[in-house]
């Protein structure tokens, strides 16, 4: 595969990035009946499109069409002057998988980062996906912490 553009999401984009974002929710889960509010789902798409939001969208596309999408937001940081960088998710089509596209798009996260003079940037993904995390280790440390959540309502 050649030919990889990353660039910022588009309002043309609606439909692929609605289609890849559903599909990124559904390999964690977030699918059928725990499946984000269509709600969530516009708030989000509008959020990535506005420039006064601390969010930002990528597109990744090949001929065309988009293959992949990465969401990243900059952040103060308690341990070091400079701002970091979060990057919340990142997927590429499973046909698109293998040749370039993630490390692309985590390439155009770095790029946004100094850019902006951010320091550094990071992201988590499940244990369990190993497809991922064979790149993941290749071009990041991997700091073997665990994240917990909790609800505040």
């Amino acid at each position: 595969m050649t030919g990889i553009v990353v660039r910022p999401l588009r309002v043309a984009d609606k439909a692929s990035w609605r289609n890849l974002w559903a599909r990124y929710n559904a390999f964690y889960g977030r699918e059928g009946a725990t499946a984000l509010p269509d709600e969530i789902v516009e708030t989000t798409w509008d959020r990535l499109l506005n420039a006064d939001e601390p969010v930002h969208g990528l597109a990744a596309e090949v001929d065309g069409a988009l293959v992949g999408l990465a969401h990243f937001l900059f952040h103060r940081n308690l341990i070091r002057l400079a701002d970091t960088c979060y990057l919340q998710d990142l997927f590429t089509d499973e046909s698109a998988r293998g040749f370039g596209v993630g490390r692309g798009l985590i390439e155009a996260v770095a790029r946004a980062c100094r850019e902006h003079g951010v320091g550094d940037m990071y992201w988590h993904t499940h244990q369990g996906n190993t497809a991922a995390r064979a790149l993941y280790d290749r071009i990041a440390l991997n700091t073997e912490f665990l994240v917990y959540r909790r609800a505040v309502d």
